[in-house]
This record gives C-alpha cells, structure tokens and sequence, in this order.
C-alpha cells in the first residue's frame, strides 16, 4: 500500500469535524491533515485532540487551502492523496471505492459525484446543482471528459497532481485540476458517492445565492481560460 494523506480544508467547521473524524477509519491513512483555513472557532483545536495533522493557512480561500495540504502531505512522504470537505457531507464510508481505482493504477484521477442515486435527498441546493451542470457539460463538450459534477471528494497520485502546476487559490482550484489533467490526459473517473447534506453549520458556498454565483463565475471562467490554448501546458 502507498502512504496516503487525507486532506480536509476546514473553515469553523468545530462541529462538524468532531463527528467526520469520529467516521474515518483510523488505520485508513497514514496522515489526516485539517487545513485551518482562518477559522474563528474550535477547528484546531478538535482537530489535534483527534490526532489530526492541523495547519494553518490564514489567507483564506479554497484553493489556497487545498495546495496548503498538499504540500503538507508531500512534506510528510504521502504518495496518494485524498481530498475531502471538513462539513461531514463527503462520506468516509466511501474512501475505499475512490481509493481503489488509483491504487490498483487504473485511473489516475478518481472524483466523485454528489448526484447519483446515492446521495442525500437535497444535499445539492438547486442553484448550486444548476452551477455544477453548466460547468460539467462545458468540460464534457471542450475537453471530452464525461463528468456530470464538480465534486469535492477527490483521489489522485501526488506526483500526478504536483505535475499540473496548480495555480487557482480560489473556487476556481476543483475545476483546474480537472482541467489540467484533461489536457495532459490523465485517465479521470467519476464515481457515484454517498454524498450527505452537511451535519453542522452553513455552507460558506452553496447555501448562499452570492457565494454560488461568484463559485460559478470562478468555475466557468477556469473551464474557458484553456480552452484556446494548444498542447500541454501542465
């Protein structure tokens, strides 16, 4: 087995995290890593009585978060890393099923979908299933990847990911790195999870109209920007 690093981006997300790291198993990853991405509350703090990795990143922003913990599992000898959200409506019970297909080398980007028939009833709000659409049919008709969401639970290789050269520190940062690994031709696969809505709090994002807009604004706007471009540029 690879060494793997689960990495959850956190934003006060104190309630949420005390029950999402109760779920995963203890002995599934060699490190799980909370990026305190600012927060305001208890999310360190649960965080290391759990016995997480906590780090900080006080500028805040998705993104920026999320590179924050890859380099941090880097750092740290993780070969794999798993990409998850702090507010408990990424399953645990699913880790296995993203895991899989990167372990056994037959993909090289595992992402999964929150709108199969597995997730919760409502877990997606409709303005941010709306968003989600548009994007994933515009990364379906330029760059042929046949997604039907943007998610946020996400398997890939570290070498593979630090091959892409992220550079989007912003909502923009999910639809990069599909993006990017479209063009370089990653074999990317899409998988149903049980997707929950979230146990605690409110989403920064998707529970609010303007957080939704300026996501799809920054989402769109990443899937256009290479889309005139020629070659690999990763």
């Amino acid at each position: 087995m690879a060494n793997i690093a689960i990495v959850i981006p956190a934003l006060n997300e104190e309630a949420a995290l005390r029950q999402l790291l109760t779920e995963i198993p203890p002995t599934f990853a060699q490190w799980i890593i909370i990026v305190d991405n600012g927060s305001t509350d208890r999310t360190a703090a649960v965080a290391k009585a759990a016995n997480a990795v906590v780090v900080s990143e006080p500028v805040r922003g998705y993104g920026r978060a999320c590179f924050k913990g890859f380099t941090t599992a880097k750092s740290l000898g993780a070969e794999i890393v798993i990409f998850m959200d702090g507010d408990g409506s990424d399953d645990p019970a699913d880790l296995s099923t993203m895991l899989t297909p990167v372990i056994m080398g037959e993909a090289d980007f595992s992402i999964g979908s929150r709108v199969s028939t597995r997730s919760g009833r409502k877990a997606v709000p409709p303005h941010a299933r709306l968003g989600n659409w548009l994007v994933s049919h515009m990364i379906r008709l330029f760059y042929g990847v046949p997604l039907h969401d943007i998610g946020s639970f996400r398997v890939i290789r570290c070498s593979a990911l630090e091959a892409l050269e992220m550079n989007e520190m912003t909502f923009g940062w999910p639809v990069e790195m599909i993006v990017k690994a479209a063009r370089a031709q990653y074999r990317i696969l899409e998988q149903p999870v049980h997707y929950r809505r979230r146990s605690h709090g409110h989403s920064k994002v998707s529970q609010t109209i303007v957080g939704s807009i300026k996501a799809a604004y920054c989402m769109i706007s990443i899937t256009m920007r290479y889309t005139g471009a020629k070659g690999i540029h990763v």
